[in-house]
């Protein structure tokens, strides 16, 4: 399936990165936060051969958010952090944009063949649902526990021999 992910440049997008003031939106992800957000993801690579890996950014960047919307900010960060450099291309990243309080999951070819969109987009409204109501770590734990499900579903392996691929600390870009 093809998706087409090109945005609409927006004046408004822009403005709204231009006037985000990162510290009242970020006070959530404190240093323990974090350290529990990457044993979530420690956790749900366990069982299979997948790779999870969590990217949460208080806004896009400046002179790219006039024509950048999240989801293709999400594919560069994909490529950038060679999420699909897996062996099998099992690699998942799910991406928060604090700013557009926005959530993307992009997975790579291996997964994608077994697991349709709109799995993903379902997991994404459940998180986006509970980041609305401030339990956004609980809402990304969560998140992440359901995917290593969906991973061990189609990739479980009971020995992971080749070990992890990818760090599974959480990436806070600001």
């Amino acid at each position: 399936m093809v998706e087409d992910n090109a945005s609409t440049p927006s004046f408004a997008r822009w403005w709204r990165q231009v006037l985000f003031v990162p510290l009242l939106h970020s006070k959530w992800l404190t240093t323990d936060s974090k350290a529990r957000l990457t044993e979530a993801v420690t956790r749900a690579e366990r069982g299979h051969r997948g790779e999870v890996f969590l990217i949460v950014e208080n806004h896009l960047p400046i002179q790219e958010a006039y024509r950048m919307n999240c989801r293709e900010r999400a594919i560069d960060l994909f490529s950038e952090y060679r999420v699909w450099d897996t062996e099998e291309n099992t690699g998942v990243l799910i991406y928060v944009n604090v700013c557009e309080r926005k959530l993307e999951i992009v997975a790579d070819r291996g997964i994608s063949a077994h697991v349709s969109p709109t799995v993903w987009n379902a997991m994404c409204e459940k998180a986006v649902s509970g980041i609305a109501t401030q339990k956004t770590e609980e809402s990304l734990a969560e998140l992440l526990d359901e995917v290593g499900q969906v991973l061990r579903q189609y990739y479980h392996l009971d020995h992971d021999p080749e070990g992890n691929e990818l760090s599974d600390t959480v990436v806070f870009l600001k």
